[in-house]
């Protein structure tokens, strides 16, 4: 029996940082997990959740100013031990300059909250125990935020904030970074690409764009130069050019630093940029799970009953397929809407030029600041009239002519406002025809049953200067 066993290894269960805090406990060294008697008293800080301030033993003063001489202590929650051996530390043994910081922003926070100026010498048993639930909720938030930077195709961090109650990660919801094709489904992929070196000073044939009669959709900065409802038509895979390719945009993915936070005004978790976002640059993609739109009308009444809905119907040319973001995911599943938007959907083709099922692209119409909140309107409307232009509208996402055609309601059988029949008017970029798009707290805002036509007028909470009091 022994001989058979010889060579036969088993997976370890535990980490490496559980055997290295074992060691500690036990007063072992162990070179190989980095334990030597130098570090054998070491520990981690997982968090810090009570303080107090007392005098030192005898002495009355520090000085001849008769100020008196205190020590500060911090109460310690230990990484890898349970909580009763917790333990009050002096504020010299701890060199974990971040969890202080952390620390005292919550506690200025909850002071503030209670309209208290002055830190008391020993915390009340309420404000330790909301410091320990912050420190949890924080961890909680920490690891959603390594779990969405785990996904591939990640090009930029996605950051995860809530410093404004203690409401955590998203029940039910998976993040994703590329389409999920539903059942019955199928995505065909492009069997030929152009032959050009320099897609965008010498274009073969007009490159990708022109071969399909449409011109180049960026500028030598990736900038987007041609107007909404006209198509992006980007380099694939079995294109000639490289991945430097200035027709190659959206495929790159997100290129700025965005942070996922929670809003203090009711409209639940919100996007913002942690950058400066240039003027019709890339900001993201609307990702989510492709169903068609019979699936997406069961679905539909489902989230009616809910309160809240992430369809987003794929409309280009016909309504045929939907984007549900409401359980999968990527960043765009959290951006709210806003009257006076800083982001522009457009249709986007790259290896899949089914004109029923285009990418939806978001980029920005104006420059964006860093720390600004990214919206889009739900009710987004574009200008019908010379959509073969090129030139840039400056101020494209904001007409209200009676002419322009509404892009939130789909069927003209269904909605006076659409000018054309979807097959011959491509100003159709996805829209939330059955079901409003709600983008925020389902609690905050709920969703009305029925068509957009027999639904109740919904209030918005955008609170921008002119914000027209209603989403639908």
């Amino acid at each position: 029996m022994a001989e058979d066993l010889k060579g036969c290894q088993v997976v370890c269960k535990v980490t490496t940082y559980q055997l290295q805090t074992l060691c500690r406990h036990e007063g072992i060294v162990c070179l190989e997990l980095g334990v030597n008697r130098k570090q054998m008293h070491n520990f981690e800080v997982e968090y810090l959740f009570d303080y107090k301030r007392t005098l030192v033993p005898g002495r009355k003063t520090a000085n001849a100013t008769g100020v008196p001489k205190e020590r500060e202590f911090y109460l310690v929650k230990w990484k890898g031990y349970p909580d009763h051996m917790n333990t009050w530390e002096p504020r010299k043994n701890l060199r974990c300059v971040e969890l202080l910081r952390q620390f005292w922003d919550d506690v200025f926070l909850e002071l503030q909250r209670q309209k208290k100026t002055v830190v008391p010498n020993r915390f009340e048993t309420e404000l330790s125990s909301y410091l320990e639930q912050r420190a949890r909720h924080r961890q909680s938030l920490q690891r959603w935020e390594a779990q969405i930077n785990s996904v591939g195709g990640l090009t930029k961090r996605i950051l995860v904030r809530n410093r404004v109650d203690l409401e955590g990660p998203p029940n039910n919801f998976t993040y994703i970074n590329n389409y999920k094709v539903g059942e019955g489904i199928s995505m065909t992929t492009m069997a030929v690409g152009c032959e050009c070196t320099n897609c965008l000073e010498n274009p073969v044939g007009g490159c990708c764009p022109g071969v399909l009669g449409h011109g180049f959709a960026y500028n030598e900065c990736g900038q987007v130069k041609v107007k909404p409802g006209e198509p992006i038509y980007e380099c694939n895979n079995m294109c000639r050019c490289g991945p430097d390719c200035p027709n190659r945009v959206v495929q790159r993915g997100i290129q700025h630093t965005l942070c996922i936070f929670k809003t203090d005004n009711g409209r639940g978790w919100g996007v913002r940029t942690s950058e400066r976002v240039r003027r019709h640059s890339f900001v993201m993609e609307y990702v989510g799970e492709i169903i068609t739109t019979e699936e997406a009308e069961r679905r539909g009444q489902v989230y009616d009953r809910q309160g809240a809905t992430y369809l987003f119907d794929l409309d280009y040319v016909e309504d045929e397929y939907t984007i549900d973001a409401a359980h999968y995911g990527n960043v765009s599943h959290f951006v709210n809407h806003s009257c006076n938007p800083n982001l522009q959907v457009y249709n986007v083709f790259i290896d899949n030029l089914d004109e029923r099922l285009p990418r939806l692209a978001f980029f920005s119409n104006r420059g964006i600041s860093a720390g600004e909140e990214l919206t889009f309107d739900y009710n987004m409307q574009i200008d019908p009239i010379d959509v073969e232009s090129t030139k840039m509208d400056s101020n494209f996402s904001m007409t209200r002519s009676p002419k322009k055609a509404s892009l939130v309601t789909g069927s003209p059988k269904k909605d006076p406002l659409m000018i054309g029949s979807p097959k011959k008017d491509p100003l159709m970029i996805g829209s939330p025809k059955k079901d409003p798009l709600m983008i925020g707290s389902p609690k905050k805002d709920p969703l009305m049953a029925g068509s957009p036509k027999k639904r109740a007028r919904m209030e918005c909470k955008c609170g921008t200067d002119n914000c027209r009091g209603y989403l639908f």
